[in-house]
Formats: structure tokens, sequence, C-alpha cells
């Protein structure tokens, strides 16, 4: 009965402010902390894991796509090598703000248009486990169930963790739809943790098609960068623990 609840933070650039970074962090087990590519700069990410090490929350790298225009979230087809260098390039940055704020990078989550591609996309996997195994072959890595990106991982000796999204819709295929369409993004906080639940509980949740599906989770996302973000999170949280669900970082390590 233990489940993580994490979130994409430091998002922020310059003058630019995305999301309550400071109260997510006192919901949440495990950050996702943009590592500068596709959102956040020094100082954003800094503050970020520092508030992270103050509040004991784990902390991972948001790797994703050279993209701050798009937020990450156009596909580039990159060359392998030089993904798993843009990769690699993030961790390391992260890992020094990390280190100088009191923690350190404990996994790797790809963010936005990367995430997806790597459900299927097999050159592309394999070079963000490329990336990871230069690092630390022994970095736990957070995705989808069933993608190809957890496949390779696995098969390269990576710890593999499960992640649900709480605040997305999904195909009957168990892959997120897509952002442009409509539904994609659920908004209702009592909805949404009623459908943590299910998802903690291995339990189906409905499809965006109406059809029960099953998702298996060590971890459950809430974005940070959506309307009401820390009210849904502090639904989830509230109610995951009145079913009787402890909150931990999914790696087993804190701050």
């Amino acid at each position: 009965m233990r489940i993580d609840l994490n979130a994409d933070l430091a998002e922020g650039f310059g003058r630019w402010e995305l999301g309550d970074d400071d109260a997510l962090l006192t919901v949440v087990t495990s950050a996702n902390v943009a590592c500068g590519f596709h959102a956040g700069d020094p100082t954003v990410i800094r503050g970020a894991c520092r508030q992270a090490a103050a509040g004991r929350v784990a902390v991972g790298a948001q790797v994703g796509y050279r993209d701050l225009a798009g937020f990450g979230r156009r596909f580039i087809d990159v060359p392998p090598g030089e993904l798993a260098d843009d990769v690699l390039y993030q961790i390391g940055a992260l890992d020094g703000l990390a280190r100088a704020s009191g923690t350190r990078v404990r996994y790797v989550k790809p963010h936005g248009a990367l995430y997806n591609a790597i459900v299927h996309h097999e050159e592309q996997a394999g070079a963000v486990v490329a990336a990871v195994r230069a690092w630390d072959p022994g970095t736990p890595v957070l995705g989808l169930p069933g993608s190809r990106w957890l496949a390779l991982a696995e098969a390269a000796g990576l710890p593999v963790y499960r992640e649900a999204f709480a605040d997305r819709a999904y195909t009957p295929f168990g892959t997120l739809v897509p952002r442009r369409e409509r539904g994609a993004v659920l908004h209702d906080a009592e909805e949404i943790a009623e459908r943590c639940v299910r998802l903690a509980r291995g339990e189906p949740i409905t499809a965006i098609d109406g059809t029960p599906l099953v998702v298996h989770a060590d971890s459950l996302c809430v974005h940070g960068d959506t309307p009401g973000a820390v009210v849904v999170a502090l639904a989830v949280r509230e109610r995951l623990e009145a079913e009787g669900f402890t909150l931990s970082a999914f790696t087993g390590e804190e701050g």
C-alpha cells in the first residue's frame, strides 16, 4: 500500500513563471526537475533543488529535446548519438545544481515529446538508455508501462519503474491522448483523486473511448503546469492517504 506522487517542476524561465513549485514540493514525494532544454534556468532549477532537499523530496532529471520555444512538446528527429549526448548533458547539469543544494539526481524521466516518442521509437529510446547508463548504470528510470524505453532500459540492467498520469486521458492502448485533442487533460480534482485510487489499487480506469483500461504504476504524476495543479495534487494525496496508502518516493530514497 505504497505509492509515489510526482510532479514536473522548475519549468519557469527568467521572468516567466510557471507553476507553484514551493507549494507542490510540500505535497509530492518525487520531483521531475527540468534541466534547461525544454524549460528552467539555473536559478529556477537550483531553487527547486533546494526546496526538494529541504522537504526530503527525491529529485529526478526530466530530460527533453532542445526546444525551449516549444516547451519540449514537439518531436525532433535527433540522431541517436547526439540525443544521447544531450540527455547526458542535462543529467550532469542538474546533478551539479542538485549537489550544490544538498541533494542529487535519484532517477531519470523524459519529458513531453521525448517521453511520447520513446514509447515506440527504438533508436531514440536506445539513445536515452545509453545516456543514463553512461551517467550511472544504477540510475532508476521512470516511464510509460509497455514502452520501448522501459523495455530497453530493463534489458540494459537499469532499475525500471512504471508511471501513470493522474490528469491525462488514455487511449485504449495505454498511451496518452495527444494534448491537442479534446479531453486530453483532466481538471476536476475529485474525479482525478478517485481515478488515482483506482490506479494505485491496480483497478481499471476508463479510456477516452469508454473502454476499461488497467495501467500498472509505481508512481502517479500530477502536472505542475496545469491550472489548479496544487489543488489537484492535494486532493490526490489526501484521498490516497484516506484510503490507507503511504506516499513515498519510488526510488526508496528521499531528499
